[in-house]
Order: C-alpha cells, then structure tokens, then sequence
C-alpha cells in the first residue's frame, strides 16, 4: 500500500493494527484491576489498621469495662468493641481446645483456647496465650487452667471464621485452624457467645500471652496510591506511543511524497522526455538510514575507485 493511501486514512484506523489492539486491550485490563481491586485492597488494608490503631490505643486510655457492657443482647460483638479491654467473672469451664500451625513472632507454636462460664451463666472462649512446640510439631505440656470462681482482665476479639480444613483430634486434644469460638465451643460441648477474650499477661490461667500488635500502618497507603499511579500511567504511556506512531507515519508520508516531487519537477536537457526512461526514484527509509545494508554502502564505495 502507498504512502499516499496509508496518508489518507484516518489516523486511529492506522492503528488498529493487531499488536497495538492487544496492547490496548491488555492495558484496559491492566487498569481495571489496578483501580477495582488492586489499589482498594491496599487501601483497604490501611484502613484497617488505623481502625485497628485507634483500637487499642483507646482501650488502654480507659479502665476495663465489665463485659457485658461490651456484648450486644445477642452475645454479638459490637461494631467498635473490638481490642476493648473488658472484665469477666466465671469459672474455666471446658478442655482445651489448640489452635494449630500458627507461629507466634517466628516460633512454632500451640495457642491454648478454653471455654469459661460467665457468672449470668453465658459462656466465652478464653485464649490463654501460647506454648512453644516441641520438635516443631508436639504439644509440650500445658499448665492447666485454676479451677474455681476467677475475675479475669483481657481484650475482646472478633471471630475469625471457620478455617476451611475441618478440626482433628491428635496428641489428646482437639485442634483448629482458626480461632471460631463457634467451632471450639462445639468441640467442648458448650455454646458460646461469638467473640472471644484475649488474656492479657498476669492474669489467672495465662500462658505465654499473645504480644500486642505494633502500632504501625506499614507501607500499604503507599502501595494503594502507586496502584493509582500506575492504573493512568498505563493507559497515558498507550495514548503517547500511538500519537508518536501516527506523528512518525505522517512525517514518512510527507518526506516520501516531498522525494517524488524533487525527483520529477527539475528541466530534462536533451532528447524530450517522451524518448526516457522515467529514472527510478530514491526513497528514504521510514526511520532513517540506520536499517540500510552495510554491506551494500560497503559495495559502493569499492565501485566509486
């Protein structure tokens, strides 16, 4: 197809070539996801862990409150109790339950979680803390829980949810995957409320205690705004690189033409024109005199001695 032709046409129909379809079609897709899930899951998970921040640094600007104060009438969780500290009276009330394949700061671990029956007569999942595995794999011994009437201090936890993989029964205790005080009550035989009670250290039936989270929000801000980024980069970088194309076709249809004109419009001394030949016209390459043949330029030279 001519110079003249391509030069004619409308510049996106010079585009719609397959590479620069695919390309066009792979950044659409690119930036869907980069605005629709990748940058809200980042976003999400920052803002989270604000929510979770402001938390726990209020629990510990305020004195534990009774635990009922902190249940809805149902034994739900409300929406902002979360990481509250919270007291309760009652009594360890069932067997422990172990909570499976979950290091704590690195280390295999065994996290020790037992039912306790609240003095109104309800029932909640206490986490006592953590045991350090032995051989990586074997539950070590476990100090048991006091028996009798106790008043215990701790933070108040949502249910995780059920863990895909059912509970087992090995090395005498039944073992989870998550933390679901529905799922470990029915393992103890007792029904329970649906959040549970995160020991704090120094309290009755403790173990190694789970360590409080840090404070911090960690990069996750700043990867949901280069997600952002990179969502309008993409398509900005397609737009660029087509209107350079289309610049660059453009320009090599002006030169090729400019070329003909030079080549046919000078005086033709000698026999009249109708007698010739029309001479062949030298054209220049679309990028230049980069691509030519070395060895061909090589040629000529040897041919000008």
């Amino acid at each position: 197809m001519s110079a003249n032709s391509q030069s004619s046409k409308p510049w996106w129909r010079q585009m719609l070539t397959p590479g620069w379809v695919i390309a066009a079609l792979l950044i659409g897709v690119f930036s869907y996801y980069a605005f629709t899930f990748l940058a809200p899951w980042q976003l999400g998970k920052n803002e989270a862990l604000v929510e979770r921040n402001e938390h726990i640094s209020a629990a510990f600007d305020h004195d534990p409150e009774p635990l009922a104060d902190r249940l809805g009438t149902d034994g739900s969780l409300e929406s902002d109790a979360e990481w509250s500290r919270v007291v309760a009276t009652g009594r360890y009330s069932g067997p422990d339950v172990l909570l499976r394949l979950r290091p704590v700061d690195g280390t295999p671990a065994f996290q020790v979680l037992t039912p306790f029956t609240l003095d109104d007569g309800r029932a909640i999942v206490v986490h006592r803390g953590w045991v350090k595995a032995e051989n990586s794999t074997q539950v070590p011994d476990i100090a048991p829980a006091p028996t009798g009437e106790v008043t215990i201090t701790g933070m108040l936890r949502a249910d995780e949810g059920e863990h895909p993989n059912p509970p087992m029964h090995e090395q005498g205790y039944d073992m989870v995957y998550s933390i679901s005080p529905g799922q470990v009550g029915s393992l103890a035989g007792t029904e329970v409320v649906s959040p549970y009670i995160q020991l704090l250290g120094g309290e009755p039936g403790v173990l190694d205690p789970i360590p409080l989270p840090q404070l911090e929000r960690g990069n996750h801000l700043s990867y949901g705004l280069q997600w952002i980024l990179f969502g309008i980069a993409a398509p900005a970088g397609l737009i660029y690189f087509l209107y350079s194309d289309s610049r660059e076709r453009r320009r090599f249809a002006a030169e090729q033409e400019q070329l003909r004109i030079d080549a046919t419009s000078g005086p033709a001394p000698g026999p009249e024109p109708s007698d010739l030949t029309s001479p062949p016209v030298r054209t220049r390459q679309r990028y230049g005199s980069s691509r030519a043949n070395p060895w061909a330029k090589a040629y000529d030279k040897e041919a000008e001695r």
